[in-house]
């Protein structure tokens, strides 16, 4: 019979309030449960419950579902590098027999064997998360870290990871960090690095746009730069911007930052420039400012599941703008370039 301890770590783990033992333990329980008859018991009762019962509440299942693929992918790895390293002994092994004799008698032994470097099964394995443009994609970490990635984004990291847990980024994303005071999480945008414990923040960071933004929720984060001698500590409710070897910290309202993950485009205040570039992203498209004179006007809104059209009238409407749409234009190559958008200042 599982103890009443047993399923109460169960009951974490989907939850996903549980700590490193509770995941550790429940994903090697079930790794190697198939021959265990109270588990097949236990899981053949809840089954039968769940078939019962009138109305089955909306369970997200997406955590758990990320988690075991991790699981899976990390075993995986693991048993090709196992594999690799006993073949790797054998034809060493083969090779040193064979080749022995011709390699004393050319005195090149010493040179050979002193440049080969065998595999060994302690090697990590790389995992990806990919935002295609025009998406927003929800991520869960093996160590219980969760968040989102924007547009045209990506984030990659070693397994294991929980005692590992580094991450490079490029482009957009929202972490909430688990909090895990022995490990820091590290996440490294181009030649900036961001230290946390465990907290929410947005980090900004697309390579064609050169620029570092960090907005922090709550916790603490520590920010670096190759280029910048010190480094800097956010507090709660603070915006960093790296742009051209400047650096700015300003007060913000950090919930605008987290909206885009909620599926809601909010402007409080914004450039023309900032506008462009947050609609790029969000739809997929080339926006081309046509007036400088644009460049002088904010703008202040929220969009929920809106159409780009939409958007653009709104912005029309409030702000002496006119608009073009262009289609996609086929390329010789077969593929379509992106819609694209010309932004006019409205004539007297």
């Amino acid at each position: 019979m599982l103890t009443q301890d047993e399923i109460a770590r169960i009951g974490r783990y989907i939850s996903g309030t549980a700590d490193q033992d509770d995941r550790t333990w429940v994903e090697d329980f079930f790794s190697h449960g198939h021959g265990n008859p109270h588990l097949k018991r236990h899981l053949e009762n809840d089954w039968r419950n769940v078939l019962h019962e009138p109305h089955v509440k909306d369970i997200k299942l997406s955590g758990i579902l990320d988690r075991v693929h991790h699981r899976i992918r990390e075993k995986e790895s693991q048993k090709r590098r196992a594999f690799l390293y006993r073949v790797t002994k054998v034809y060493i092994k083969a090779a040193a027999v064979l080749l022995l004799p011709l390699l004393l008698a050319g005195g090149l032994y010493v040179g050979w064997f002193s440049g080969f470097t065998p595999l060994t099964a302690d090697r990590q394995a790389g995992s990806a998360i990919y935002a295609p443009m025009g998406s927003r994609v929800s991520f869960n970490l093996p160590d219980g870290t969760t968040g989102w990635l924007n547009s045209g984004s990506t984030l990659t990291y070693s397994l294991p990871f929980s005692k590992n847990r580094k991450v490079m980024l490029e482009g957009e994303a929202w972490f909430d960090v688990f909090h895990d005071e022995k490990h820091l999480f590290e996440i490294s945008a181009g030649e900036s690095k961001i230290k946390v414990l465990g907290t929410s923040f947005n980090v900004s960071a697309y390579p064609g746009e050169k620029y570092v933004e960090v907005i922090l929720r709550n916790g603490k984060v520590e920010f670096s730069d190759r280029s910048q001698t010190e480094k800097v500590i956010l507090k709660p409710s603070e915006q960093l911007i790296l742009q051209e070897g400047r650096l700015h910290v300003n007060p913000v309202d950090a919930s605008k930052y987290k909206a885009w993950t909620e599926g809601r485009l909010v402007f409080r205040g914004d450039n023309m420039a900032e506008v462009a570039r947050r609609i790029e992203r969000w739809y997929n498209v080339d926006v081309e400012i046509a007036d400088d004179d644009l460049a002088r006007f904010s703008f202040r809104a929220t969009f929920e599941n809106d159409a780009l059209e939409d958007v653009l009238m709104q912005l029309s409407m409030t702000s002496p703008i006119q608009y073009e749409i262009l289609p996609r234009k086929q390329l010789p190559d077969g593929t379509s370039m992106k819609k694209r958008i010309v932004l006019y200042k409205t004539a007297k």
